[in-house]
């Protein structure tokens, strides 16, 4: 007992003198911990978000699959591992440093190429920045494939996704959103207001579609000699409806992530995004009905991105009430603006350029018009100054991109081999290969 005794007494002992030796802890001592806890939050909460928008390329490849044909399946499934594979490379680096590289004149970067702000040792924080910008880059370059989908050279699509990734996008980006690392974004210097990128990353990619898909022409088929237009019909809308979910799931890193922070703000955003995305779906959704007769489901799958893409621009800066009619608009818009480049005679299968090229636009708009903290006509000026410049930069330099491919390399497959399909053609494989695939195209 003896023994236990002592043992104990010099226990005690031995925890006094260390409680002893510790400093009483002070309100400078406190708030360094407040604050370490919080960086280390934001760094978790940026990576998580980071991982939600990483699995929209899922949704994206199961969206364009099933509102494409089976023929094309394995094709559209390597164009979206390789847009972001190849855009991560483009983006490391070249597109990171035009983007957020140290700007004096609010132009385009001048440094931070090949991820060079980082070293051993140094701030981190880079690194993370970096990871979830470039999940971002990846969508806006993966946009461009399903408007451009069952025709087009694999070659070529690789080269324009590197440009992408590498030019266009970032050198817009750093004039809405340099100021998030080292950049002095011009747009952004006038009070531009486009919080997650509904015209940064949307807008670019759906302009940058309709200039691929005006230079690639329309399907065979499509468009026939006495001016009407045959239905194309995807061959799995299961599969679409699955891919809207998971984008839709994404968008709550998109968004929210977007704040690169652990902070209360999340909560309201998280609620807009989601406002509009239901109201959106149910006004498409009625909107079909009224139009064609029934509830059309790929219009109701595209009113709910539609109604995602239009809130993202002001999803930190509106009220849940504004959600909801920005989402209701966006979900009338997306079917009228679908009918209306059909007529047109733009093929675009999945709908992209009216998702997120019209409706980026609509949400960046709506962005100024139901700004909380209240609107005026400079602050719509500055909105439509905004989607003007980045449809003008977009569209005019995608269309000379895919010129030069087409020119160069080749854009388009040749007839036979889109009759036989893209899986076939580009990759030697068959999606499907326990089923029988109709390769007859109507002339």
């Amino acid at each position: 007992m003896k023994k236990i005794a002592l043992l104990l007494l010099f226990t005690l002992i031995s925890i006094s003198g260390v409680w002893a030796a510790d400093p009483p802890p002070t309100v400078e001592s406190n708030k360094t911990a407040i604050e370490l806890v919080q960086t280390h939050a934001d760094y978790v909460w940026t990576m998580v978000a980071a991982v939600l928008v990483f699995f929209m390329q899922a949704g994206f490849a199961l969206v364009e699959t099933g509102f494409t044909r089976a023929k094309n399946a394995i094709n559209i499934m390597m164009k979206n591992l390789m847009d972001f594979s190849v855009g991560t490379l483009a983006f490391w680096a070249v597109g990171f440093g035009l983007m957020f590289g140290i700007s004096k004149t609010g132009w385009i970067g001048t440094s931070g190429f090949f991820l060079s702000d980082f070293s051993p040792g140094s701030d981190p924080w880079v690194l993370a920045f970096w990871m979830f910008q470039v999940v971002f880059c990846a969508t806006a370059a993966t946009i461009v494939s399903g408007a451009m989908a069952e025709r087009t050279k694999f070659s070529g699509y690789l080269l324009y996704s590197v440009f992408i990734s590498a030019l266009v996008y970032p050198v817009f980006g750093s004039w809405a959103w340099g100021s998030l690392y080292h950049g002095n974004g011009w747009l952004e210097n006038l009070g531009f207001i486009d919080f997650a990128g509904s015209t940064v990353v949307h807008s670019v990619g759906g302009w940058a579609a309709l200039a691929g898909t005006i230079v690639l022409g329309p399907r065979i088929g499509k468009y026939l000699k006495n001016g009407g237009i045959k239905p194309i019909l995807g061959h799995n809308i299961p599969i679409a409806a699955l891919g809207v979910f998971i984008l839709w799931l994404g968008w709550f890193g998109f968004n929210p992530g977007s704040t690169t922070a652990a902070n209360k703000d999340i909560a309201m955003i998280f609620v807009n995004t989601n406002l509009a995305a239901a109201t959106a779906a149910v006004f498409a959704m009625f909107t079909s009905w009224i139009k064609f007769g029934k509830p059309d489901a790929g219009m109701s799958l595209n009113g709910a991105l539609a109604g995602l893409v239009a809130i993202t621009a002001g999803c930190a800066n509106v009220t849940p009430l504004s959600s909801i009619i920005i989402g209701a608009i966006a979900g009338i818009i997306v079917v009228f603006s679908v009918i209306f480049f059909d007529r047109i005679r733009v093929d675009d299968p999945v709908g992209a350029i009216s998702v997120h090229g019209v409706n980026g636009a609509w949400g960046t708009l709506a962005a100024g018009i139901f700004n909380i903290g209240g609107t005026s006509l400079k602050i719509i000026g500055v909105q439509l100054l905004g989607i003007g410049s980045c449809f003008i930069w977009t569209f005019l330099v995608a269309y000379v991109l895919f010129k030069i491919i087409d020119k160069t390399i080749g854009l388009r497959v040749s007839p036979e081999d889109e009759a036989k399909g893209l899986d076939h053609s580009e990759h030697g494989g068959n999606a499907y290969p326990d089923f029988a695939v109709s390769t007859y195209e109507q002339q």
